[in-house]
């Protein structure tokens, strides 16, 4: 992991198209400013996480699954 210092008002770069500012600290909280492009999608690590995890289940098939879908295809 890379490891910078910065102050309020001081930004980081991240490559051509991505700003990190640092809007504010207090206490152990920092309020952090993210310009990104439109379509970059932009989540909190927690919700990142329980949308992996989320892909992962919708992933598993299981025999189940697979006698469903071909029921479902036999039946027309």
């Amino acid at each position: 992991m890379l490891i910078l210092t910065r102050r309020p008002g001081e930004s980081i770069y991240l490559g051509d198209d991505i700003k990190l500012t640092v809007l504010s600290v207090q206490g152990k909280q920092i309020k952090v400013g993210l310009d990104v492009p439109d379509d970059m999608p932009v989540y909190r690590e927690e919700v990142y996480l329980r949308v992996q995890e989320q892909n992962k289940l919708a992933l598993q098939l299981t025999d189940q699954d697979l006698l469903a879908a071909t029921q479902l295809w036999h039946k027309k």
